[in-house]
């Protein structure tokens, strides 16, 4: 048999996200990574506009991150946290509840769960929940409530409160828990009537079965990159409140500066029962995510009638090696210099992106700390994905358009040139798509 190409290899053999196999088309390779910048194995060399899926927040390869790695590495990186506790585990919990403390002040989560995913952080929370509710004297509250347009992973029990219809995972109906769903909480700027009458909708959907509210608070993800007003928050905790229901806060994505706020829960004066993070906890360099609870929340936990312990336990669960380099570059975050280059950041992101807004295949282009967003009329078909992709990439630029979108994320190390340079890159994606559509 004769050997083939890494590109067939991949093609053939590999599954990549939300893609079909073989793969509809060749897939870049990276060579390396720097900074901001990646490099192909052809010697091309991009601006990660994503931040590789919002984690590289503080760019890759940041060298406190790599020092912390190379020196755990050399003593413990791995060991099972059953029965086992280790420094690395300790030192990045002191820092989560430093940060949680500032954030949030008294009452503010003080219990972690670490896990390996975001996607795993959020059924953890949900486990929690429930468990909570049951030594509450509620076990027949099973479900949670969730507004639509959300995203919050892909497994089971994430899939279950992601949109169950414009979301991806619409295949998986009548096989997924069954969750009650509000519409779409209104855009940010909405007037206080509109906030208003939203929230006695979604106070209205919360019956006796509901456990929990779960929410990505100011920005939805991936469920469509919809942006909110922090009143809207609000309005949900008080709601969560007067029901005797947990309110679960997925800052997965937004969590440690993204949005110019350090959690947007706390920017909205709300502390959750229940709190996610995860992507940028490690600055990109590898997979961890938490799942922070109340104290009120831990001890019914773990209590008789609570389950008497939180049923779920990672392999790979507090990894020392991935908590010594989420400690470093917690450490980042509480040096502060996001709060500097992020509003910075948004500015040079509304000046290079709101022009498109006049363009007839834009339906919409908004920005929110270091997230650009541009919401095309109609969905991206695979031949203008490509010519948009190419097209960046054509200008330096990588980013990874999906549906009606073209958005970046910018590491928060990107210099005033870089980000224009995003900003070329996005609109030389719009122009590629739109082109692609007329010709179609």
């Amino acid at each position: 048999m004769q050997p083939t190409s890494d590109s067939t290899t991949d093609t053939r053999h590999i599954w990549h996200p939300y893609s079909p196999l073989p793969g509809p088309r060749p897939n870049l390779p990276v060579a390396a990574a720097d900074g901001v910048y990646l490099t192909l194995d052809d010697g091309r060399v991009l601006i990660d506009a994503m931040s590789s899926w919002w984690a590289a927040a503080h760019g890759h390869r940041h060298p406190d991150l790599v020092a912390a790695a190379h020196r755990q590495l050399d003593i413990l990186p791995h060991v099972m946290f059953g029965g086992l506790t280790h420094t690395p585990a300790v030192e990045l919990t002191r820092r989560l509840l430093a940060l949680t403390a500032d954030a949030f002040g008294p009452g503010a989560p003080d219990a972690v769960f670490y896990s390996d995913s975001g996607s795993v952080a959020v059924e953890v929370a949900v486990k929690a929940a429930l468990q909570a509710q049951r030594a509450a004297g509620h076990p027949e509250r099973t479900r949670l409530l969730t507004w639509r347009s959300g995203y919050h992973g892909d497994t089971f029990g994430a899939m279950s409160v992601c949109d169950p219809d414009g979301g991806m995972h619409a295949l998986w109906t009548g096989t997924l828990a069954d969750q009650l769903f509000a519409p779409a909480p209104p855009v940010r700027g909405s007037s206080d009537r509109e906030i208003a009458d939203y929230l006695q909708v979604f106070d209205s959907l919360i019956d006796g079965t509901v456990a929990a509210v779960i929410i990505e608070p100011v920005v939805q993800g991936a469920g469509g990159m919809r942006f909110h007003d922090h009143a809207l928050v609000a309005g949900v905790r008080r709601i969560c409140d007067a029901h005797g229901v947990l309110l679960i806060a997925d800052e997965i994505a937004t969590g440690f500066g993204r949005t110019g706020d350090l959690l947007t829960t706390a920017a909205a004066g709300v502390t959750p029962d229940i709190l996610c993070v995860g992507k940028a906890l490690t600055g990109g360099m590898m997979t961890l995510a938490a799942t922070l609870t109340t104290r009120a929340v831990a001890d019914a936990v773990s209590s008789p009638a609570g389950g008497g312990a939180l049923m779920h336990g990672p392999t790979f669960m507090a990894n020392p090696l991935a908590c010594a380099v989420a400690a470093a570059s917690l450490d980042l975050v509480a040096a502060g210099y996001w709060r500097e280059t992020v509003p910075r950041i948004a500015t040079e992101l509304e000046r290079g992106l709101t022009p498109l807004a006049g363009r007839d295949a834009v339906a919409d282009v908004r920005v929110l700390g270091a997230v650009g967003v541009v919401d095309l009329h109609r969905p991206l078909d695979d031949a203008a994905m490509t010519a948009a992709t190419d097209a960046a990439v054509a200008t330096g630029v990588w980013l990874r358009p999906f549906g009606r979108l073209i958005y970046v994320m910018p590491p928060f190390i990107s210099t005033t040139g870089e980000v224009a340079t995003i900003c070329a890159g996005v609109r030389a994606a719009v122009d590629a798509a739109d082109r692609a559509e007329v010709h179609a």
